[in-house]
Parts: structure tokens; sequence; C-alpha cells
């Protein structure tokens, strides 16, 4: 699956997945520490829609956010 929203271009973006150790300091602890992080994507939420592309009608993947703006023409 090409992971880009076909009318805006919202692609992957990476981040970290965290993994804390201890208790909170308001719990009554000496607060929590970052004991591990692994990479990670993050990926858009793409939906396959036939729209008009150029006039054409097309399959493509759209992010919701532009679903819902409604940023095109459904075929």
């Amino acid at each position: 699956m090409y992971k880009k929203c076909t009318l805006c271009e919202k692609g992957a973006m990476t981040g970290k997945k965290v993994t804390r150790k201890g208790m909170a300091k308001s719990k009554g602890g000496t607060g929590s520490k970052i004991s591990d992080w692994t990479k990670r994507k993050f990926l858009p939420n793409l939906q396959k829609m036939r729209i008009l592309i150029k006039g054409h009608p097309k399959k493509a993947y759209v992010c919701t956010k532009c679903i819902k703006k409604g940023n095109f023409q459904k075929a």
C-alpha cells in the first residue's frame, strides 16, 4: 500500500514508543524514569476511494481529514 494521501501528500511520521519504570511522585514514589524506547512509525488513516483526478475517475488513497473537508469529487 502506498502510504501517502493523493490530495495533501500526508505520509508516515517517525516517533518513539517510550517505556517508563517507577512509581509517580504524586503516588509516593521517586518519579518515573524512561527505561527504554524503540523507534516506530505513525501512519495516516488512509481510505481507498474512487475520485476524479484531472477529470478521470481513479482509485486513490485519501486521508480522513481530506474526506471530512471534501477537497475532491467522487467518481
